[in-house]
């Protein structure tokens, strides 16, 4: 989870870890790339938001993600949601994009609730990729 708001970052701990999730967080873009850059262990899920120091942060942890592993699975938040924010992100390869400040709506029971989806399609990528290699290894050796 990164978000330059502390607040948001220990809500969102707090919510995800009730669902049973260890989370990281970064209180920015460039600690947050750095925390998915040394890893030792790609990450399952990121959690950004969209915009904190820099008006593209979201976007550069999103490439960031990506470039570390291909089935990284990212959801971007923001308090400034708009139509083409969601858009860029998703044109980018988010998995999906949370308005935190949705009147009416629970921002964290949403993003829990996406977070658990991510994590169902990146274990059902990775099981599919494992079967393709096992099954070109079982015909090279034919």
């Amino acid at each position: 989870m990164i978000d330059d708001e502390q607040d948001v970052l220990r809500a969102v701990s707090r919510r995800l870890e009730r669902n049973g999730l260890q989370v990281d967080t970064a209180p920015n873009a460039s600690e947050g790339i750095e925390k998915i850059q040394k890893a030792q262990r790609a990450y399952d899920v990121v959690v950004t938001d969209m915009s904190m120091d820099d008006p593209n942060a979201g976007l550069k942890v999103l490439h960031a993600a990506f470039a570390r592993d291909l089935f990284a699975e990212v959801i971007v938040m923001t308090a400034y949601g708009n139509v083409a924010n969601a858009v860029e992100c998703m044109r980018h390869g988010a998995f999906d994009y949370v308005e935190k400040n949705e009147p009416g709506v629970d921002a964290y029971e949403v993003l829990a609730a996406k977070v658990d989806r991510a994590l169902d399609r990146r274990r059902r990528d990775v099981r599919t990729v494992e079967l393709w290699e096992r099954t070109a290894r079982s015909v090279e050796r034919k």
